[in-house]
């Protein structure tokens, strides 16, 4: 049994293993396995969700796993019960709990303190874990590898990009230029943690805050929702902040094989232009149908399995 709150708690070697797994699941699409035959996964999410909840639960009935899935009310911390004596009582009941709180990680930290139950981190306020295992399998099935890839990203610097970071840097030889919108930029904590995964990797992360020069032949341009799931801006004027990060055609004369990517829901006409989207470079799509091939691996690892 294993935790996966954040891509901190995998090693390089965890990383790529479940990234492989994923890849290869993918290639099965309508299969269904015995990994997880007789556990039973709770999912419980506080915040919407379409993909993330949808990859888990129906990930866990092809491992072969029975869910019990809770709503944002329906369990006793919302009339004062601690988190520790829920994930106590949880842990006694569940094999599995895949949770988005979308608040501190130290709630699901505290939930993990049992050694009973394996606790999913399915995205908190800092980090999008599972988001970049479902980013990394659509890098490896479209270039056949994450070594040596350099990708461009426009946006907020939010819970997904921070997991970007965390997990691309993981591997030699890649480039993540991010471009964030002043006062929007990614947690330096996050870009500290990430970098010291760089400099051990011969990897980069460099973050500005315009789009001045923009690095051309990337191989892939990734943006993010503007108004990030559960969170809202206080500074009435931030589309205007945001509006010179929109991703458009435009970019690809500098880089015209780049492979666009966007974890969504998308916003056609803020974030990126429906012609990049739903056009012939997007893998958006086929990234979102990926969060259950990765779903279904992490759920294979924090039950046990041995991935190599």
């Amino acid at each position: 049994m294993r935790h996966l709150i954040s891509l901190d708690d995998l090693t390089d070697d965890d990383l790529r293993a479940i990234v492989g797994r994923a890849v290869l699941l993918a290639e099965r699409p309508r299969a269904t396995y015995s990994t997880l035959d007789g556990a039973v996964v709770g999912i419980h999410f506080r915040k919407t969700s379409t993909r993330t909840r949808t990859a888990f639960s129906a990930g866990a009935l092809r491992l072969g796993a029975r869910i019990i899935a809770y709503g944002p009310n329906d369990l006793q911390t919302n009339t004062g019960e601690s988190i520790e004596d829920t994930g106590r009582v949880l842990s006694s009941m569940l094999d599995f709990l895949v949770a988005r709180t979308a608040a501190d990680p130290a709630e699901l930290r505290a939930i993990a303190t049992q050694d009973r139950m394996a606790v999913v981190n399915a995205m908190s306020a800092d980090e999008h874990p599972t988001q970049a295992l479902a980013d990394l399998t659509t890098i490896v099935q479209r270039f056949g590898r994450v070594d040596g890839i350099r990708m461009l990203y426009l946006g907020e610097g939010n819970n997904t990009v921070a997991a970007l970071a965390l997990a691309l840097s993981r591997f030699p030889g890649t480039e993540l230029h991010l471009r964030t919108p002043p006062g929007y930029g990614v947690d330096p904590d996050v870009l500290e943690r990430a970098g010291k995964h760089a400099a051990r990797h011969g990897s980069s992360i460099v973050e500005r805050h315009d789009v001045l020069d923009l690095p051309g032949g990337v191989d892939i341009v990734y943006t993010t929702r503007w108004q990030t799931t559960g969170t809202s801006k206080p500074d009435p004027r931030w589309r205007t902040v945001f509006a010179p990060f929109q991703v458009t055609a435009d970019l690809w004369r500098a880089s015209p094989d780049a492979l666009f990517l966007h974890d969504l829901p998308a916003h056609r006409g803020e974030e990126v232009t429906a012609d990049v989207l739903d056009g012939p470079r997007s893998a958006a799509f086929a990234q979102a149908e990926n969060k259950l091939y990765s779903a279904m691996a992490a759920l294979e690892w924090c039950g046990g399995e041995d991935l190599a």
